[in-house]
């Protein structure tokens, strides 16, 4: 206390004594550099910011296209704000423990936080993989092989095998084990890598079926990816701990600005050799982040306040669902988790019909097409105003004499768009 004593005194004394000092200024100001300065100046916040971005809330209360549009609030905010100041390339401590956290959380010893599910889709790929020619298999609805333009090819050079399974609703181990390349053959791409997703389109891959694969793959000397985008839904429904979940997987990578409504940020998980590879390859990747104590901030909010939610979430899609099916609308794949698939051409309704009448409320619901995706942030009140907008086309309909053909074929890919229709 002597110590600390004697030092503020001391800089009370400095501080005292510099402020009689004049200090004549360190440049002086020319017009060139003025008008400059006066150039950059930039003010993005309008007078109706505020007004905006309430509306802006409700509009996504409102919007069934993804649940990547869920909102920051005031209170994820407040508790940001408060996080460490860090460089991350460096040293950001709020981000180093996030990162620790989460690799617990996994039952994995490393965390690596960027900047999105596709980057640690990606990385965990790039790091995996050594020197081609190498194989992965997917399947063929993965956002791996479908929305990530293309990303094993052009990173790692890599060839994707994307599989249908057979059941229509997951890769097992009878889908996977014909399509496995092995051997020294020249003119093949060995099987390095078997990656899953869970939920795929909101449904859940049985933990049993994993299992069986991973045991394939370790006896086969093949690596285990999971794009565990949505793996929080997984864990909500089947009450399940998320290191038992990640157990059969060398890597994971676990999103937080879907459902869990954080608004950037991944982190990918595995042994700690792998994650510093991987921090490695994030740099050349051009994802080296800075000040990221803020985002770190934001994803331990979601973590404790909105996971949650999620059973809330899970109850309004099965909701949505029971209530199109009591319209004998034709339901693609069921509420799982927080996803529904539907075709409304059971009752002779097309989408862009209903997607033209919901953006035309007075207090407008947004669609994009046969996959509709309830979040942490959907207004039960959306969901029964879309469901008053169904029975009404349909009735339309029916008064207009329109009857639907019986036995009409559902769609062969579900997640049909508007200009499918």
């Amino acid at each position: 206390m002597r110590i600390l004593s004697s030092v503020r005194h001391s800089c009370n004394h400095i501080r005292h004594f510099s402020s009689r000092i004049p200090h004549p200024p360190l440049f002086k100001m020319d017009p060139k550099l003025a008008s400059i300065i006066e150039q950059v100046k930039v003010d993005i916040i309008t007078p109706t910011q505020q007004r905006d971005n309430a509306r802006q809330l409700e509009e996504v209360s409102r919007s069934f296209i993804s649940d990547t549009i869920t909102v920051p609030t005031k209170e994820m905010f407040a508790y940001a704000v408060q996080t460490s100041l860090g460089d991350d390339v460096y040293n950001e401590p709020s981000t180093i423990a996030l990162e620790a956290h989460i690799a617990k959380l996994a039952g994995k010893e490393a965390a690596l936080f960027v900047s999105s599910g596709t980057m640690g889709n990606q990385l965990a790929i790039r790091t995996h993989l050594q020197q081609p020619p190498n194989s992965i298999i997917c399947d063929v609805r993965a956002h791996i092989n479908k929305y990530e333009a293309g990303g094993a090819a052009i990173h790692s050079g890599a060839l994707q095998n994307a599989l249908t399974p057979k059941n229509g609703h997951h890769l097992t181990l009878k889908d996977i084990e014909p399509h496995v390349v092995f051997g020294t053959d020249v003119h093949s791409a060995p099987t390095r890598i078997i990656c899953l997703e869970n939920t795929l389109n909101g449904t859940i891959m049985p933990q049993n079926d994993i299992i069986e694969i991973a045991n394939f793959a370790l006896k086969n000397d093949i690596l285990m990816h999971l794009d565990g985008a949505r793996l929080w839904h997984v864990a909500a429904e089947t009450r399940t701990p998320i290191d038992e979940l990640c157990a059969p997987f060398d890597s994971v990578s676990l999103c937080f600005s879907k459902g869990l409504g954080a608004p950037v940020g991944t982190c990918l998980v595995g042994p700690k050799a792998f994650i510093q590879k991987a921090r490695w390859f994030r740099k050349i990747f051009g994802g080296g982040m800075r000040q990221t104590g803020v985002l770190a901030g934001s994803v331990a909010y979601a973590l404790t306040h909105n996971f949650p939610l999620l059973p809330r979430v899970h109850a309004l899609a099965k909701r949505l669902q029971a209530g199109l099916e009591e319209l004998q609308v034709r339901i693609l794949s069921p509420a799982e988790t927080c996803m529904v698939f539907y075709d409304p051409s059971t009752i002779g309704v097309e989408y862009w019909e209903i997607i033209d009448h919901a953006a035309a409320l007075p207090n407008p619901i947004s669609l994009t097409g046969s996959r509709m995706v309830v979040h942490i942030q959907t207004s039960p009140e959306a969901v029964e105003d879309f469901l008053s907008l169904v029975r009404m086309l349909k009735e339309k309909k029916v008064q207009a004499g329109i009857v639907p053909s019986p036995g009409q074929s559902p769609k062969k890919d579900v997640f049909a768009r508007r200009h499918d229709s």
